[in-house]
């Protein structure tokens, strides 16, 4: 396994890098935020658990981050994605390799410690528990049960837990460029004593994640998602370059 090795050098690196490819590739990243999010006790340990619909999920959960939290970050990737791109624990990524079930036991238990350990901040783990990329648009999702593993290896060591639903949408709005869109909803606080089993909770978070995910795309279909918070502002498209140039020469239509 492949364990965190956090460096605040690379999380300043890839803060800045990050950030350059969202406005090249991006009109904006827009975040929608149900109260009580930011508002976390920090003494009490979040799970983070989102959809996975883009190969860019890793770069906004660190955005996010930076942006709104006080935590610290951890994220599970893939052992042989991780293995080529080792820069990532650096940044609070380890790894999980289904392909062996003792070191899949190994993973789990890691997390678990890495949210209970005493800090400052907040310790949190990002975690996407259908395990590959699949279509936005997929129903029903299924998800893996390491999630809820960890939330009860976490749920020994402490009485309470958060639990927040992150659901993200890449939309074509009215730009050239596509728009990202990130909505977080209201925190569950879970206790050991309301943990029941690992296949209930497993099928609460499918569940939460499939309306969270309609939700979205009915707020982006009915241009309600103006009132989210816009993180970053993509560079200009070629097609507000092309209006620009023809306001500076007087060629608008009339």
């Amino acid at each position: 396994m492949l364990k965190v090795r956090r460096s605040r050098l690379y999380t300043l690196w890839f803060s800045w890098y990050s950030r350059r490819q969202f406005r090249r590739y991006f009109n904006s990243v827009r975040v929608v935020m149900q109260a009580g999010v930011q508002e976390m006790d920090p003494r009490i340990p979040v799970i983070l658990y989102a959809n996975h619909a883009y190969w860019w999920d890793g770069f906004w959960s660190q955005l996010c981050t930076e942006e709104f939290f006080h935590q610290n970050l951890h994220i599970i990737i893939e052992y042989q994605q991780l293995k080529k791109h080792r820069f990532f624990t650096r940044l609070g990524a380890f790894s999980l390799d289904r392909s062996r079930p003792r070191s899949v036991l190994d993973t789990l238990r890691y997390a678990a410690e890495l949210l209970t350990v005493k800090s400052e901040r907040q310790n949190a783990l990002w975690i996407f528990p259908q395990g590959k990329i699949e279509p936005v648009e997929k129903r029903p999702l299924h998800f893996y049960k390491g999630t809820a593993s960890i939330i009860a290896g976490v749920l020994k060591k402490t009485p309470l837990i958060y639990l927040v639903s992150v659901v993200s949408r890449i939309e074509y709005l009215d730009e050239q460029k596509p728009e990202l869109c990130l909505s977080f909803r209201a925190p569950r606080l879970l206790s050991s004593a309301e943990y029941a089993a690992a296949d209930d909770l497993t099928v609460y978070m499918q569940s939460m994640t499939e309306s969270h995910l309609d939700e979205l795309g009915g707020k982006i279909r009915n241009r309600t998602i103006d009132e989210a918070h816009i993180v970053v502002r993509g560079t200009a498209s070629i097609n507000k370059r092309v209006e620009a140039c023809m306001r500076f020469f007087g060629l608008e239509k009339g």
